[in-house]
C-alpha cells in the first residue's frame, strides 16, 4: 500500500540559522594534495571517494545506484550514474551493508532509470573531484554542482542549483547488495528541519541509524511516500519511505543540506548536530575537515621528489585511517550488542572493525600513530565482551556480524600490552581473551582444545580456523607470561603449538582432518576449497607467524624452506581466469590481494636470503599499487591492503604482530621521519634508493653497523635512525 502526503509550510524559518555560506578557502595543505580517493575505486578495492573525517562515523559518498560486487562501496569507477549520497560506507569490504540516509537532488522534470536504479543523473570524471574530506561532481542531467564535506557525526551537502523548479530527495527506502530496509520514518520539525531514523537488515543484523537534517533555507513544499514492507516470514514489518522537498531555485543558488547521525535515538541526533554543524557554513568545515586530515597524516613525513609515490603513500595513510569508525553520540552514548544504549565516560566508542584483516598490520601501525584511539578501541572490546559474552570479530553498527574466523581482537589487545599502549585492565583483558578462547560451543573450539584441530566433518574452513586460533593462543600466552600467570599461559603455549595437527607429512602442506583423524584425500594444494578460508594450500601454509622456526623444521629445514617459499612467488597458476575474486595481485601463488599472503614475502629472511624479501616486496609496491582508480590489486579490507603499504614502504613489516619485530624489507623513501605521542622521532634513510636500488648493500643503527634482520619496537620509540645503503644488486647478508 503507498501513501503520499504534500504539506506547505509557514513554519519558523530556519530555527534563526545563518543561512550564507563563506567564500571558499583556497589552496590545500600540501599532503592534503598527496591523497587521492579514487584510488581504489576501480577493479576490486571497492573505495569510495566522499567525504569523511579521520575514523568519522559519517562516510558520506556518491553511489552509482546499482547492486553487485563491484559496488559494494556504492561506486564503482567506470559507472556513469549517480543515484544517490548516502551518509554510510564500507571501506573495501567483500560486504555490501550501509548506504544510509540517500539524498539526491534534481531538477523538474527529472530522470528515472528501471530498478532498482531509480531516480539519477549521468555525471563524468571530468567534473568530479575528490580530496581527503571533501568530494564535488556535477550532476549533468541537472546542471546541479554538488559538494560533500564531514565532521566527525555529520555531513554536510552544498548544492549549486541552476534557475529551476527543483527538489530535493531522501530516500530511505531503496537498498543495495546486502541491505535492506526493514522499517524508516521522516518527520518534520520546522520548514528547515527534518528528522527520522533507517532500520535495515543486511550483514548487520539489526542497523539503526537515526539523523536529524537541517536545510539551509525553507523548503516550499514537501511529499511523503511511505510503502509497507512486508516480508515473506514475518508479515508487515515497517514502512520505506520517500521524502521530495521542493525549492524554486535561482541561478546558482546554493542550498546547505547538513546530517547529523546518531545509533541511538533522533534526539542524540539532534544534539550531534547542534554540537558538530550548528551552522550553515559548507566551507568552515571543509576547513576543518582538511586540518583533521593534516594533523594525521603529518605523523609520518616522506622525502621524495617522486609525486606519486607520495600520493601513493599518503593515499595509504588516508585509506588506514578511515576505519575503524566512531560509534558514539557526542554525549558518550552507543548502541551495544546487547541491543541496549551504553555510556561511554572518557573515552569514544568505535565500530566497524574488520579484525580478520586489520589486526596484521592496520592495528601495529595505529600503535604509533594512534595510541589514544588504540586505548579507546580496546575498552571498545571490553565493553563488548562484557555486553555479549565474547570479544569481537567482525562488528558493524553494535552488532556482531560473525564474519571471518579467528579470534583477533586478541592479538590487537596483546600487542598494545606488550608495548604499555593504552589506559585498559589488563586482568579484565586477559580473562576476555580466555573466555573468548574457551568458548566450546563456537566454531568447535570444544573439540580444538580436545583434539589439537579443528575438524572438516564439522566446520567449514577448518585448515584456517586451526591455524588461526593457534595464533591467537599464542598471543594469550605471552600476555599471561608478562603479567605473571604461569598457569594459562603454559596453556595457551601448548595450544599454540595445534597448527601442527594439520600438517600432513605426506603432502607436506596443512590439510585436512576430520573427526577421527584422517586426511583429506585427494588433497591440490592450489585448490580453493572449503576447507580453506578464501586462499588454498599454498597460502595458508605460511600462516604461522608465531612459530617460524617451528614451521622450518616441520618443512624440513632452512633449505627445504627456502625452496618451498621460491616455489610459492614462481608457481605459475595454469588458467588464472579459474582463480576466485579474491585471488588478485598475484605472483605465483602469492596473492597480494588477500590478507594471509601478506607476511610471506618477509620470510626470505628467516632463512639468510633477505635479497629475495627485498625483491618481492619492491616489486609489489612498485606494481600492485598505483596511482589510478584500480591502483589497489585487492579488497582494501578497512585499511589493512594500504597499512602494509605504509610499512613496507618505510622499509619493514610485523610478520608477528605481536612480537615487537618488524622484518627489514626495501624502503623506497629517501628518507622517512615518524613523528611519535612521546615527543621522538624515528628516522630512516635509504642512501641511494631508487626504483633500481632495491637491495640493501648495509644496514647501521645510529651511525653503528647493525647485525639483525629486524628492528625492533623499543628502536621506533626511542627514535633511533636507521641507515640503509641501496644498490641494483644483492648485497651481503648483513646480519648473523
Amino acid at each position: 500500500m503507498k501513501h503520499k502526503y504534500t504539506f506547505l509550510f509557514a513554519l519558523p524559518l530556519c530555527m534563526g540559522l545563518a543561512c550564507t555560506p563563506s567564500p571558499q578557502k583556497e589552496g590545500k595543505d600540501n599532503l592534503i594534495g598527496y591523497v587521492n580517493p579514487m584510488i581504489g575505486t576501480d577493479f576490486t578495492g571497492n573505495t569510495y571517494p566522499g567525504a569523511q573525517v579521520p575514523f568519522g562515523m559519517v562516510q558520506l559518498s556518491p553511489d552509482n545506484g546499482l547492486p553487485g560486487w563491484d559496488r559494494i562501496s556504492g561506486y564503482f569507477y567506470p559507472d556513469s550514474t549517480i543515484a544517490g549520497f548516502s551518509h554510510t560506507h564500507l571501506s573495501g569490504t567483500g560486504a555490501g551493508d550501509l548506504y544510509d540516509i540517500s539524498f539526491m537532488p534534481v531538477t523538474n522534470p527529472y530522470k528515472t532509470g528501471a530498478e532498482p536504479l531509480g531516480i539519477y543523473s549521468s555525471f563524468s570524471h571530468n567534473d568530479e573531484s575528490a580530496s581527503a574530506g571533501y568530494y564535488r561532481v556535477l550532476l549533468k542531467d541537472y546542471n546541479i554542482n554538488v559538494e560533500l564535506t564531514a565532521t566527525e557525526r555529520c555531513g554536510i551537502q552544498r548544492y549549486t542549483f541552476p534557475e529551476a523548479e527543483s527538489s530535493i530527495f531522501l530516500n530511505l527506502k531503496k537498498a543495495m547488495n546486502w541491505d535492506f530496509t526493514a522499517d524508516s520514518h521522516i518527520e518534520v520539525v520546522d520548514s528547515c528541519t527534518i528528522r527520522g531514523y533507517r532500520y535495515s537488515w543486511g550483514w548487520s543484523p539489526k542497523q539503526h541509524v537515526y539523523f536529524q537534517t537541517r536545510f539551509s533555507r525553507p523548503f516550499d513544499a514537501f511529499q511523503l511516500d511511505t510503502t509497507a514492507v512486508i516480508t515473506k516470514d514475518k508479515g508487515r514489518v515497517g514502512t520505506a519511505t520517500v521524502a521530495r522537498f521542493d525549492f524554486k531555485t535561482k541561478q546558482n543558488e546554493e542550498i546547505l543540506v547538513t546530517t547529523a547521525l546518531s545509533g541511538t535515538s533522533m534526539e542524540a541526533a539532534a544534539r550531534n548536530l547542534e554540537a558538530e554543524a550548528p551552522k550553515d557554513d559548507f566551507d568552515s568545515y571543509h576547513q576543518q575537515a582538511e586540518t583533521k586530515w593534516s594533523k594525521e597524516l603529518a605523523k609520518i613525513e616522506v622525502t621524495s621528489e617522486d609525486a606519486d609515490k607520495k600520493t601513493i603513500f599518503y593515499t595509504a595513510m588516508y585509506h588506514a585511517m578511515l576505519a575503524p569508525t566512531i560509534y558514539s553520540d557526542v554525549d558518550g552514548s552507543y548502541f551495544g550488542p546487547d541491543g541496549q544504549v551504553h555510556q561511554a565516560e572518557g573515552w569514544t566508542n568505535y565500530s566497524t572493525f574488520s579484525l580478520w584483516d586489520t589486526f596484521r598490520a592496520s592495528h601495529p601501525l595505529f600503535t604509533y600513530i594512534q595510541p589514544e584511539r588504540v586505548s579507546d578501541m580496546i575498552q571498545c572490546f571490553l565493553n563488548f565482551y562484557e555486553q555479549s559474552g565474547a570479544l569481537p570479530l567482525w562488528n558493524l553498527y553494535g552488532w556482531e556480524t560473525d564474519m571471518m574466523i579467528g579470534y583477533h581482537a586478541v592479538p590487537v589487545i596483546v600487542d598494545a600490552y606488550l608495548k604499555g599502549v593504552g589506559n585498559f585492565d589488563p586482568v579484565k583483558a586477559l580473562e576476555a581473551c580466555v573466555a573468548t578462547a574457551n568458548r566450546d560451543d563456537y566454531r568447535s573450539i570444544g573439540f580444538y582444545k580436545k583434539n589439537g584441530y579443528v575438524p572438516s566433518d564439522q566446520e567449514n574452513w577448518s585448515v584456517s580456523k586451526t591455524l588461526e586460533y593457534a595464533y591467537d593462543d599464542y598471543c594469550i600466552a605471552r600476555m599471561a607470561e608478562a603479567m605473571g600467570e604461569k598457569e594459562i599461559a603454559d596453556e595457551f603455549y601448548s595450544r599454540s603449538q595445534n597448527y601442527k595437527h594439520t600438517f600432513n607429512p605426506a603432502t607436506s602442506f596443512m590439510q585436512p582432518r576430520d573427526s577421527k583423524g584422517n586426511f583429506s584425500t585427494d588433497f591440490d594444494p592450489e585448490a580453493y576449497i572449503e576447507d580453506i578460508c578464501e586462499s588454498n594450500g599454498w597460502q595458508y601454509y605460511w600462516s604461522v607467524a608465531h612459530d617460524i622456526d617451528g614451521l622450518i623444521k616441520l618443512t624440513g629445514g632452512e633449505a627445504r624452506f627456502a625452496e618451498r617459499l621460491d616455489s610459492m612467488f614462481t608457481y605459475e597458476t595454469a588458467d588464472k581466469s579459474k582463480l576466485p575474486i579474491f585471488n588478485t595481485g598475484m605472483i605465483g601463488q602469492y596473492a597480494h590481494g588477500n590478507e594471509p599472503s601478506h607476511h610471506v614475502i618477509y620470510l626470505f629472511n628467516r632463512v639468510k636470503q633477505p635479497w629475495k624479501t627485498q625483491k618481492y616486496a619492491s616489486q609489489v609496491m612498485h606494481t600492485l599499487y598505483t596511482n589510478t582508480p584500480d591502483g589497489i590489486c585487492g579488497n582494501e579490507d578497512c585499511g589493512q591492503m594500504s597499512s602494509w603499504f605504509v610499512f613496507s614502504a618505510m622499509g619493514f613489516y610485523p610478520v608477528d604482530p605481536v612480537s615487537g619485530q618488524y622484518e627489514i624489507g626495501s624502503p623506497i623513501f629517501p628518507e622517512v621521519k615518524m613523528h611519535l605521542a612521546n615527543g621522538k622521532t624515528f628516522v630512516v634513510q635509504a642512501e641511494n634508493v631508487s626504483d633500481e636500488n632495491i637491495y640493501i648493500q648495509s644496514v647501521s643503527v645510529n651511525g653503528q653497523p647493525y647485525n639483525k634482520s629486524y628492528i625492533t619496537h623499543e628502536m621506533i620509540m626511542q627514535g633511533d635512525t636507521i641507515h640503509f645503503v641501496m644498490g641494483n644488486q644483492p648485497g651481503p647478508v648483513w646480519y648473523e
